[in-house]
């Protein structure tokens, strides 16, 4: 059996033994001694413990629910210090707590949302409240009550009797008068001035609870005013009706807490209701717009952990903390980091709500973070692949500078060694002829290797320019080729591609920019070579080669993203 079913059982078998002592000693009673107050009692005391199980129904309610259920069993006890109470323990028990119900309601309207104290001014109201109440008004009073020294043989005993001086328990009673005034005006300033500092979003899901709670702890409040001048609690005609309106007050302050349950439970509908209708149709953006139209905030994001990182559902980074003022709330379930909201401040302020948002929307919000996890981890893996191709491209440039400035400078120097040889021989010597004849093969074989390796002009020139050095020495038309600069990265990838086609084949080439693409269309005569890695190279940026034959003629056409790997891909020119 759920611990909420035992706690409410607990509280009606207090409602019960609490109309039996009443109806014991009418006379000490204030319920019976009060128009229709058998009825108050009844229906404030019940109104609190069905309000605590119907919280507690819920998660984010059961904290709220557990403290309701204080001011019920406090409400019951103020008549258990009844002398018709046939035991010692129960006329005790109502003596320790018989004004302790003030303290239950201030408690929860200090914790409430949350269920949780949650600053220090709260926790010490919260404590002041139970030790004026309870300490002093109760167990400091009884201390030195000795009911049957005040001619009452037939009273149970007094559990806390330590002493009996009837002088010295006025004093405390009116001690305890007065330190609850004072603490019941610093309570309802405190929790006025928290709900009129509090954000919109929170005054609409929390006011109208506050606000009962505030009225009944003014009644209680103009109770103890008038009690200041006798020095103990009365029970005239006038304290009958403020009773009275206490007890109102918690039966409106139990149905505006059940409301907010109702009213939360249907936005969590509403809101499941849209994930629904959404279903598996619904674009990356779906679930974002599904609840910025339910939350009212057009520009709300959600970001979902990723390593050290977070991603929107298409992947992309998501910066946190939030500029501009924005608020981020994160969503858990247990330990689990669900995803994180980023909204105007404000919207999200009452934990309710965010439990709510949660639950309506978990599956739906765990389908799209796993989703853009595979999407992050795509775009790393793609990231890593690019890197590559810039380092291998890197590579090459150092070692068409390496041999450009090692091998090939020494080879020139050797063969202009042999010439001065040649100069200075006196007769013909064929062998530094043929000697000189291989070494200018050699660096003539040089320079075609580092130029296959990396063209010098490319990265100094650029594209169109390399482009136009390579027609030079092979059956090449360039029909169009921008003079701009692209990274290096695309250039080197679409000057491969058409050295790669041109090789020994009539080809002509022309390159374009638009819709934030790089095209290059390369025609050649003739079948197409091999171009599996340079295929593998462009769809690792993210690119696409596409390849047609028709009449003889074989039509090539690479389209590559101009940003890649986070580089601009249009410079100056």
């Amino acid at each position: 059996m759920p611990i909420r079913l035992l706690l409410f059982g607990l509280g009606a078998v207090l409602s019960l033994v609490t109309v039996v002592i009443a109806q014991e000693e009418r006379g000490f009673s204030t319920a019976l001694t009060t128009s229709h107050g058998l009825t108050a009692l009844l229906s404030a005391g019940w109104s609190l413990l069905i309000g605590a199980l119907f919280l507690g129904r819920r998660h984010s309610g059961r904290r709220t629910g557990l403290l309701l259920l204080l001011p019920a069993y406090a409400w019951f006890l103020q008549e258990w210090d009844n002398p018709g109470a046939a035991s010692s323990v129960v006329f005790s028990l109502g003596l320790a707590l018989n004004a302790a119900c003030p303290a239950a309601v201030g408690h929860l309207a200090l914790a409430y949302p949350s269920g949780r104290l949650r600053s220090w001014p709260a926790r010490m109201l919260a404590a002041g409240g139970y030790a004026i109440t309870v300490g002093i008004q109760g167990v400091g009073t009884a201390a030195y009550f000795s009911p049957q020294a005040q001619g009452c043989s037939d009273c149970p005993h007094n559990w806390w009797e330590v002493a009996d001086a009837s002088a010295r328990a006025q004093s405390i009673a009116a001690l305890g008068v007065e330190a609850a005034t004072a603490w019941l005006l610093a309570l309802i300033i405190f929790l006025t001035c928290r709900l009129l500092t509090s954000s919109s979003a929170a005054r609409r899901s929390t006011s109208l609870p506050m606000l009962c709670a505030l009225g009944y702890l003014t009644a209680v409040t103009v109770s103890y005013v008038r009690s200041l001048d006798r020095g103990f609690l009365g029970s005239d005609a006038r304290d009958g009706q403020l009773w009275q309106a206490q007890a109102g007050a918690l039966c409106l302050l139990a149905a505006a807490l059940i409301a907010e349950v109702i009213r939360a439970q249907l936005r969590q509908r509403e809101l499941t209701r849209l994930v629904i209708d959404l279903g598996g149709k619904a674009p990356p953006s779906g679930l974002r717009d599904a609840i910025a139209e339910r939350l009212g905030d057009p520009d709300l994001q959600i970001a979902y952990p990723v390593g050290d990182q977070h991603v929107d559902a298409a992947g992309s980074p998501v910066a946190l903390p939030p500029p501009n003022g924005r608020a981020a709330t994160v969503l858990r379930r247990g330990e689990s980091h669900i995803a994180t909201l980023i909204h105007r401040s404000g919207l999200l302020d009452s934990p309710s709500a965010s439990d709510d948002l949660l639950s309506g929307a978990r599956m739906a919000l765990d389908h799209e973070r796993l989703h853009a996890e595979s999407l992050a981890q795509l775009a790393a893996l793609r990231a890593s692949g690019a890197r590559i191709v810039t380092a291998g491209d890197e590579e090459r440039r150092r070692l068409e500078r390496d041999l450009h400035d090692g091998a090939q400078q020494r080879l020139v120097g050797l063969a202009l060694g042999l010439r001065l040889l040649q100069m200075r021989a006196r007769t013909s010597a064929p062998q530094l002829d043929l000697a000189e004849a291989e070494l200018e093969r050699a660096v003539s074989e040089l320079r075609r290797l580092a130029r296959g390796l990396h063209p010098v002009l490319l990265k100094e020139a650029g594209l169109a320019v390399a482009l136009e050095a390579l027609g030079e020495t092979r059956d090449l038309r360039i029909d169009d080729v921008p003079r701009v600069r692209y990274s290096d990265v695309l250039e080197s990838t679409v000057y491969l591609l058409v050295a790669r086609m041109s090789k020994n084949r009539s080809t002509r080439v022309s390159v374009d920019s638009r819709d934030g693409q790089l095209i290059a269309c390369v025609t050649v005569t003739g079948g197409m070579p091999d171009l599996a890695d340079l295929a593998d190279r462009i769809t690792t940026l993210e690119g696409v080669l596409v390849s047609r034959t028709e009449h003889g003629d074989t039509r090539v056409t690479a389209r590559l993203p101009l940003r890649c790997t986070g580089q601009i891909a249009v410079a100056d020119s």
